[in-house]
C-alpha cells in the first residue's frame, strides 16, 4: 500500500539521522523574507532543516498540512486556461513550499462545484482548470498531482464538496454534461449560487458515486470534506419544501436536514472503508458545533452553530466513529470574546477523547495581517504551542497554500522555526492500529 511505502521512506530518513540533509538534498525551496517583513518563496533557495528538536517538544508524529483550494482559482491553478506545463510548474512549486515547511500532507480540492479534476463518468471537467466547464485539459490532472505529492512523501487528501453546484445561479451556464443541467429538479437557487438539495436520495447517490469513482481509480490517501453541507444562512430559508414534503416523514425540518447529512456521512464512510480500508475519511467542519447557551454540551462561545445553521451534527459523527479524523476550523485568535481559540481547542480535545477519531486543527493562515487581532505574526505559532498541551491534538492544517507561500509578516517562517524545524511522520489512524 502506498501509505506504507511513504511512511517507510520518511522513517528511514529520520532513523538515519538525515532529517536535515534528506530535505536539502531534494533541492527544496524555502520561504523568503524575515519574520517582520515576510516575502515570497525565492527561486532556487534551499530548505533549512535544523536537527535540534523544537523548543516546545513538538511530537514526532503529527499531521502538518495545507489546503490547496481550486474554486475561484484561489490557490491552484492560479488562473484558468494556462498551459499544462505552466499549471504543473505552479503545482509543484506549492508542493515544494509544503516540503520547505516540513509539512507532510496536502488537501487538494478536486470536486469544487459538481465538476472534476479528473476524467469523471458523472461530471464535467472543472472550469477552474481551463476556464470552460467540460473542456478536457489534455492531461490527467489528478494522476499528475498524486504522483508529485507522493514523490515528496506528502499524503494526498482528495477534497470533495458534496452539494455545491456553482457560484452563480444560471443553470444554462453549466456544461451540458453537468448533472445539474440534466436534472434541474435536484437543484435549488439560494443566495447567489446553485446547490443540490441534500434531502434528495439522488443527490446523495451522485455524491457517493463521485467519491467512490476516485477511491476506486486513484491512489489517494483520504477523502476529505470541508464545512459546506447545507449552505450557510442567507436571506430566506433554503427552498427544500418539495423534498421535505416527499421525505420528511413527520420529522421536524431541522432534524430531517441533519438526518440527510448524517446519512451521507455514515454511508460514505462505510463505502470507502469497504472498498479500501486504508483510505481515510475526514471532515473539516465549522469550528463551533453548538454554543453552551443552546446545549449544555456545547462550547463556551457565541458564534454560528454548525448543528443549527448548516445542519452538520459534527459531534455525532465523532461519537459514532464515522470519521477517521476531524479538522475543525478554529479561525479565531486566542482570547477572541466570541470564540476563544484556547477554549475551543480544549472543547474539541474532549470530544475526541476515547473515540479513536484523530483530531487536527484547521488554522486561518489567510487571516494573518487581516485586522488588529491578527497583526501579530506569532499568533498562529501561539496556537501550536497551546495545542502541544493536548495529547488528543494530532496536528494542524492551514488555509491556505497561497498564504503559506506568501509568508505575510513572516508568520510561516516563524511557524517553521518554532514548531516545524524537523520532519514529522503521520500519526497511525485508529483503523490501522494507532491511537487515533
Amino acid at each position: 500500500m502506498a501509505w506504507r511505502s511513504r511512511t517507510r521512506a520518511v522513517t528511514a530518513a529520520l532513523t538515519a539521522g538525515a532529517a536535515a540533509g534528506a530535505l536539502a538534498a531534494c533541492g527544496i525551496t524555502t520561504l523568503g523574507g524575515g519574520r517582520d517583513a515576510g516575502g515570497p518563496v525565492p527561486p532556487g533557495a534551499k530548505a533549512e532543516c535544523p536537527s535540534t528538536p523544537a523548543p516546545d517538544g513538538t511530537k514526532g508524529r503529527q499531521v502538518r498540512g495545507m489546503w490547496i483550494a481550486s474554486v475561484g482559482n484561489t490557490d491552484w491553478p492560479k488562473e484558468p486556461g494556462a498551459s499544462a506545463a505552466e499549471q504543473k510548474k505552479q503545482f509543484t512549486r506549492l508542493l515544494d513550499t509544503a516540503k520547505a515547511m516540513n509539512m507532510n500532507a496536502v488537501f487538494m480540492q478536486i470536486r469544487p462545484n459538481s465538476d472534476a479534476f479528473y476524467d469523471s463518468p458523472y461530471e464535467p471537467w472543472s472550469q477552474w482548470i481551463t476556464g470552460t466547464q467540460g473542456k478536457d485539459p489534455g492531461y490527467d490532472v489528478l494522476a499528475f498531482m498524486l504522483k508529485e505529492a507522493h514523490a515528496r512523501n506528502l499524503e494526498f487528501h482528495a477534497w470533495f464538496n458534496p452539494y455545491r453546484v456553482s457560484r452563480h445561479d444560471d443553470l444554462k451556464k453549466l456544461s451540458p454534461k453537468s448533472p445539474a443541467r440534466k436534472h434541474p429538479d435536484w437543484v435549488r437557487k439560494y443566495g447567489e449560487g446553485l446547490w443540490y438539495d441534500p434531502g434528495l436520495p439522488q443527490v446523495r447517490d451522485l455524491a457517493t458515486k463521485a467519491v467512490m469513482d476516485v477511491v476506486g481509480k486513484y491512489d489517494i490517501d483520504a477523502v476529505h470534506f470541508d464545512d459546506y453541507f447545507y449552505p450557510y444562512p442567507e436571506e430566506g430559508d433554503f427552498p427544500d419544501d418539495a423534498a421535505y414534503k416527499a421525505y420528511g416523514k413527520g420529522m421536524k425540518r431541522a432534524d430531517w436536514r441533519r438526518k440527510n447529512v448524517d446519512t451521507l456521512v455514515q454511508s460514505l464512510s462505510a463505502s470507502i472503508h469497504k472498498a479500501k480500508p486504508w483510505v481515510q475519511f475526514g471532515i473539516s467542519p465549522f469550528g463551533v458545533w453548538r454554543n453552551k447557551s443552546s446545549d449544555p454540551g456545547g462550547s463556551p462561545t457565541s458564534a454560528l452553530q454548525s448543528y443549527d445553521d448548516i445542519y452538520a451534527d459534527t459531534r455525532t459523527w465523532i461519537k459514532k466513529g464515522w470519521l477517521d479524523y476531524v479538522t475543525p476550523q478554529l479561525y479565531w485568535t486566542i482570547g477572541d470574546p466570541r470564540a476563544d481559540y484556547a477554549k475551543l481547542a480544549a472543547w474539541w480535545a474532549r470530544q475526541v477523547q476515547g473515540t479513536g477519531v484523530q483530531l487536527t486543527i484547521g488554522q486561518a493562515a489567510y487571516r494573518v495581517g487581516e485586522d488588529a487581532a491578527w497583526k501579530k505574526p506569532a499568533e498562529l505559532s501561539r496556537h501550536l504551542t497551546l495545542n502541544a498541551k493536548y495529547p488528543q491534538i494530532s496536528g494542524d492544517v492551514f488555509f491556505s497554500a497561497s498564504d503559506i507561500a506568501a509568508n505575510r509578516r513572516g508568520f510561516a517562517e516563524r511557524l517553521r522555526d518554532d514548531h516545524y524545524g524537523r520532519p514529522a511522520i503521520q500519526p497511525v489512524p485508529a483503523r490501522r492500529g494507532g491511537r487515533g
